[in-house]
């Protein structure tokens, strides 16, 4: 087992040495990781045996060493599975594992100009000054690295497409050719985010989903494309939502725009990523009878079995936007004849933005809790990934990037505690800060929630920036977000009493989410609207319990803190300066959370706090 740091510190990878030369293909990269394990371990004896097992592996221990059985890609995941065994447990064993999604993917959000909206890392890996600027060596780390954990898409451009990026489908061509060569020796493919109102860019007077000229224009551009890349994966499309153009502009639905893509995609094997998060982003704060989390089951529970079979609904786990705490979408319960990808985000934009720590197994647990894995039939991320030397800003965020991987594989990896295993793999397996690291990665996600948003409660976010607390920041503007707090009571009734969003759900979490005695304590401001004094099922009155949880959580950040303080003998000296930077950060962040949110509550409702602890008039 490795007892010391791993001198890779941007991943949990071993080093590639520099006279290493770069491979071209998934049979080469997986020879070379054999040879980088046999360096870290002489005893360790690989031989690749070619069997066509899609993108699965089977390891067979021998008394001559290991066998891997596979191909392509297949031969690339078992190789590092076999290194993690030999880093982890000292010695290989006989396994088999496929993917149990086709599609594992990550979505970039970068721009052409070089900057990443909600972007937490530095600048985007891909470009810079509207043109492709990338290291090619960077590149085969980043292909290295998502190939270690098995994810094998990957979309460039920002779904809010921006110029020059819808010229990805002709003058850039070739640059982006140039990637998907190098991405396809670690199994990746690319994913083109366009966008739906391309045509009109290109001289046409309408994008007109139903309209002979643009389905012709799209095909022709489709041909154009997969003569270049015949393994792309197909096209991410943003349409209908915050300004972008959609097939609504011409007075069409989502299904009629989805699948005119989807037929010009058809006869090459690709598909069309087609996002559901659509909603009326121009709400008026007046009226109480539109909900902002009914917006995607609205829109496409009627469309349900309308798209061609190469249309994937992507729906992101929650029926908002990557809250603190959100239930699980209803629209991923509901659809029944429709092909669904589950989109998660990695970048931390309502939950620190990689500066205070959250971890985010939990969250994913608490899915595929309600959620049958059966309903799925891929899994897509928004990448955390940036030009930053530690390729997440936070060292501890890159857990996340690696737990997403293993989930998407395997989402029964969840019963693990990846987190630890994260921890042993960049430290060292038997190195003593391990489980440390581990911990504070278990408590983040709780501490956060706790200084930040009491009982479900979302958007108390700064505008625009959306780090850092500003209770009324949204309240009465347009997108929708709102926590009508007053003096008497604080959250929106999303019952059927009140917005009926609770009736999107089957029954049995309908009932469960209806009663606000039964609804976990964590969601209960999201779906009930409450006096200051209701009791809550220790014993304390809601308000005590926003005042309590605040101050709980600001202690708790500075114990992480002092956590880290503790174990900076067993971590490398950079990474340590880093990753305290960042816990500093937090430390202030809680604190302002705590006093900003208690004096809020405080002027609204008017009762004292019970520990008489210092709240600002």
């Amino acid at each position: 087992m490795l007892s010391k740091p791993m001198e890779y510190i941007e991943t949990w990878l071993f080093p590639r040495p520099e006279d290493f030369p770069l491979p071209t293909s998934p049979e080469e990269a997986a020879q070379e990781e054999a040879e980088l394990l046999r360096r870290r371990f002489p005893q360790a004896r690989v031989r690749f045996f070619q069997e066509d097992l899609g993108e699965g592996y089977h390891i067979e221990i021998t008394t001559e060493g290991a066998i891997i059985h596979g191909q392509g890609a297949g031969l690339l995941y078992g190789i590092h599975r076999l290194a993690r065994q030999w880093a982890l447990e000292g010695a290989p064993s006989s396994v088999s594992s496929a993917p149990k999604y086709a599609l594992r993917m990550l979505n970039h959000w970068d721009n052409m100009d070089g900057t990443v909206e909600r972007g937490y890392a530095g600048r985007s890996l891909f470009f810079e000054d509207n043109a492709f600027a990338w290291d090619e060596k960077r590149m085969h780390a980043y292909g290295r690295m998502l190939a270690s954990v098995g994810i094998n898409v990957i979309s460039l451009n920002n779904v809010n497409v921006h110029p020059p990026a819808q010229h990805l489908l002709d003058d850039l061509l070739p640059e982006v050719k140039r990637l998907a060569d190098l991405f396809r020796v670690y199994g990746v493919r690319l994913l083109l985010t366009v966008d739906f109102g391309a045509p009109v860019f290109d001289g046409l007077s309408t994008a007109d989903p139903l309209v002979p000229d643009v389905a012709a224009w799209w095909e022709k551009r489709v041909q154009r494309v997969y003569e270049a890349i015949p393994d792309l994966a197909g096209f991410l499309v943003k349409a209908d939502s915050e300004f972008r153009g959609g097939p609504h502009s011409y007075g069409r639905t989502h299904a009629d725009g989805a699948n005119m893509l989807a037929k010009a995609l058809a006869p090459y094997g690709g598909v069309v990523v087609w996002r559901c998060f659509v909603y009326n982003c121009q709400q008026d704060w007046r009226d109480g009878t539109v909900d902002r989390p009914c917006a995607a089951y609205d829109h496409f529970i009627g469309l349900d079995g309308s798209f061609e079979s190469n249309v994937m609904l992507q729906i992101k786990n929650g029926p908002v936007d990557f809250q603190v705490r959100e239930p699980v979408s209803p629209l991923l319960l509901a659809l029944k004849n429709t092909s669904m990808a589950m989109e998660v985000q990695l970048a931390q934009e309502y939950t620190g933005q990689q500066i205070d720590l959250y971890y985010m197994q939990e969250v994913w647990q608490e899915i595929f809790e309600v959620l049958s894995l059966s309903r799925l039939d891929a899994i897509c991320a928004v990448s955390n990934l940036g030009r930053d030397k530690n390729w997440t800003g936070h060292d501890l965020a890159t857990a996340n990037l690696y737990a997403y991987g293993r989930m998407a594989w395997d989402p029964a990896a969840l019963t693990e505690d990846l987190a630890l295993e994260w921890a042993r793999l960049t430290l060292g397996a038997d190195s003593p800060a391990a489980e440390t690291v581990a911990d504070m990665l278990r408590r983040s996600r709780g501490i956060y929630q706790r200084y930040t948003a009491p009982l479900g409660l979302g958007w108390m976010v700064r505008l625009h920036t959306h780090y850092g607390p500003s209770p009324e920041g949204y309240e009465y503007d347009k997108w929708g977000t709102y926590l009508r707090a007053d003096r008497n009571a604080v959250g929106v009734d999303r019952t059927a009493k009140g917005t009926g969003f609770t009736k999107q759900y089957p029954p049995r979490l309908r009932a469960l989410y209806e009663d606000p005695n039964a609804c976990p304590e964590t969601l209960l401001l999201f779906f009930h609207r409450l006096p200051y004094d209701f009791p809550m099922k220790d014993g304390r009155t809601l308000i005590q319990r926003i005042y309590d949880d605040h101050f709980q959580g600001a202690e708790e950040a500075e114990a992480l803190l002092v956590s880290w303080e503790g174990i900076r003998p067993y971590i490398p000296p950079e990474m340590y300066l880093r990753v305290q930077e960042r816990l500093l950060r937090q430390v202030e962040n809680a604190r302002e959370w705590r006093d900003v949110i208690n004096t809020y509550f405080h002027r609204y409702s008017g009762v004292e706090d019970s520990r008489k602890r210092k709240i600002f008039p």
